[in-house]
């Protein structure tokens, strides 16, 4: 039983298999990604701020490791679609859009971790695109278009070791959108600065 007991021992204070995140390994993650505005802007006719709705797309990110801690991330999704509204006039309009963002990432642990947290800093490009003018613009027979974004991204995220390839990932995702929409009824500063959540599998290579 002694002897028995130091084998186990051993075995638990001995390193666990790399679950890697070290220099030089890509990661793909894949899940779905809940994207929640948090808009404020300019009053529209004494109507409200434009106020676009909750929307879940498929998301996809991928990263390189740079060294064990250090990393550089792209944010890639299907396109995001939103019903925009002010709270006097309802649905004003329909958009889609796509928010990629390029981030430094650092990862706390080590590559002997099976937990990894990390946290990014980076840059978001919002472009705006098959803008629809909906109620009560629609029956102005104003159309609708919004100016491309540039802003600061941020995120939070959590890598959960299943195989030495194979992890769950969750991470939450702030972006700093703002832009022009432009009406017949006059230009409206509006800014989104959604939250995102993204929960999915990813694949070390």
């Amino acid at each position: 039983m002694k002897k028995v007991a130091l084998l186990v021992a051993a075995a638990l204070m001995a390193p666990s298999a790399a679950f890697a995140h070290q220099a030089g390994d890509i990661l793909i993650r894949g899940g779905a990604v809940t994207v929640s505005p948090n808009s404020s802007g300019d009053n529209v006719l004494g109507t409200g701020n434009l106020d676009p709705n909750t929307n879940t797309q498929l998301g996809l990110t991928f990263s390189y490791m740079v060294t064990d801690n250090w990393g550089v991330e792209l944010l890639a999704a299907t396109p995001f679609s939103h019903s925009v509204s002010t709270q006097g006039l309802g649905e004003v309009a329909k958009i889609k859009h796509l928010p990629p963002s390029l981030m430094a990432q650092y990862y706390f642990g080590n590559a002997q971790s099976k937990v990894r947290p990390y946290v990014g800093l980076g840059v978001n490009y919002t472009v705006f695109f098959d803008e629809e003018a909906r109620g009560a613009l629609a029956a102005a027979g104003s159309p609708v278009d919004l100016d491309d974004s540039w802003g600061v991204a941020a995120q939070a995220g959590l890598d959960m070791k299943v195989t030495d390839n194979l992890f769950v990932n969750g991470s939450v995702w702030y972006m700093d959108i703002d832009t022009d929409v432009k009406t017949d009824l006059g230009t409206f500063k509006t800014e989104i600065d959604p939250i995102g959540l993204m929960v999915g599998l990813g694949y070390r290579f």
